[in-house]
């Protein structure tokens, strides 16, 4: 069976502490925009994955009671950075087996101020879920004070550049594109727009990640209704309807660990094997593809994600970006909302934003960001730990 989203709905995203509201203030305002989208009453919905990574044990639960309190199954979720994708992921699963007709896929998060951790509350990587990864990265470069995330993607970049000549101008480069994309977009945490030179001379975060290229924490929420063929023509949605043409999670490989390459570590590996599974299911290929949102957690992700995805020959995107092929104009345009970066990274909403985004694109309805002629979609989000997710959206 087919899968379709017909409603996507989010909250604007923002600085952690900024506003007064709780997590499930936040899930009802995404909840019942992407119902209120789709058409549809909380009643019809059947299940309901939730994802998030900080909040308590049924959170999930005490989000969705906002929306209604229908009796109806709830998930919760959490694949660290990969937990809105995850979530989403679910609801597919649903729908193509054809349990349900009808399932709402939610993520949220409300976060601290300050650097995100390593994956272990009490900065404990011997007992962190991360262990092996950031274990990889301290072999092959130390283990400074400085963010630990910022460290290793930061040390994925330093490879990098030492492997294929890649500049801190064309890492900058990703980070001023997605500030200028996130001007036009009212959902973004940050709007400011910024030149490759001041994102050079803000502060370094670990050399040669800057500030204003890594991702900030964000309070926010997102959530897609995804239902079955069947729902969409007995309802009426079809020029709402955008289908889920193939998806894929994968996750650590022993190509993620056996090179001591950051670059592996931080995953390209599981983002190129997603890719591929995707590209295999749904027929179509990179060069299909109009519309890109991909998981630039820090700048250089972006380059690793071009590469995995074939966008780029590997030690060529440093180049990809300069040329201005992912802006538009160019080949593609990437991260429309402005990415990680500057829309902001609440870990449970990510995924399921990026697809919000897309739907918009795919519907043309994404306002002043619109990208011409959008016909094909695909996002890509990751977690450390790990997990990767492909999704291949075309309007239905």
């Amino acid at each position: 069976m087919k899968a379709y989203v017909v409603g996507v709905g989010m909250t604007k995203f923002e600085k952690p502490e900024s506003r007064d509201w709780q997590y499930w203030d936040m899930a009802k305002e995404a909840g019942d925009a992407a119902l209120a989208d789709a058409g549809i009453a909380y009643g019809e919905v059947q299940q309901v994955p939730v994802g998030y990574c900080f909040q308590a044990s049924t959170a999930g639960q005490r989000a969705v009671y906002e929306l209604g309190l229908t009796g109806v199954p709830v998930y919760n979720v959490n694949n660290n950075c990969a937990t809105g994708s995850t979530a989403l992921m679910m609801a597919r699963q649903f729908v193509e087996g054809g349990l349900n007709d009808c399932v709402l896929a939610l993520g949220f998060e409300k976060m601290k101020k300050g650097a995100l951790g390593g994956g272990s509350d009490g900065g404990d990587f011997k007992t962190s879920p991360v262990a092996r990864h950031y274990g990889i990265m301290a072999a092959g470069h130390g283990f400074e004070m400085s963010p630990p995330t910022a460290q290793i993607f930061g040390n994925a970049a330093r490879e990098h550049m030492e492997k294929y000549g890649t500049t801190e101008a064309q890492l900058a480069a990703v980070a001023a594109k997605n500030h200028r994309h996130s001007a036009n977009n009212p959902y973004a945490q940050f709007q400011d727009v910024y030149e490759v030179d001041e994102i050079l001379a803000a502060r370094s975060i670990h050399a040669p990640l800057t500030k204003l290229q890594c991702s900030p924490t964000s309070d926010g929420a997102a959530a897609a209704v995804v239902v079955s063929e069947r729902f969409v023509e007995t309802h009426g949605l079809e020029e709402k309807a955008v289908e889920i043409v193939a998806q894929a999670m994968t996750t650590d490989t022993g190509a993620s660990f056996e090179s001591g390459s950051c670059i592996d570590v931080v995953g390209q590996p599981m983002s190129r094997a997603a890719a591929e599974q995707v590209y295999e299911r749904s027929g179509l290929g990179i060069e299909d593809v109009d519309v890109v949102e991909l998981h630039d957690c820090f700048s250089v992700n972006e380059l690793l994600t071009y590469e995995a995805l074939g966008m780029c020959e590997v030690g060529e995107s440093g180049k990809l970006v300069e040329s201005g092929a992912t802006t538009y104009g160019g080949r593609w345009v990437v991260n429309p909302s402005g990415g990680l970066i500057s829309k902001g990274h609440p870990l449970g909403a990510t995924g399921i934003a990026q697809v919000a985004e897309l739907t918009w694109q795919l519907r043309g309805q994404a306002g002043a960001r619109q990208v011409a002629g959008a016909g094909v979609g695909l996002a890509h989000n990751i977690g450390l730990g790990g997990a990767a997710v492909v999704t291949m959206l075309r309007r239905g």
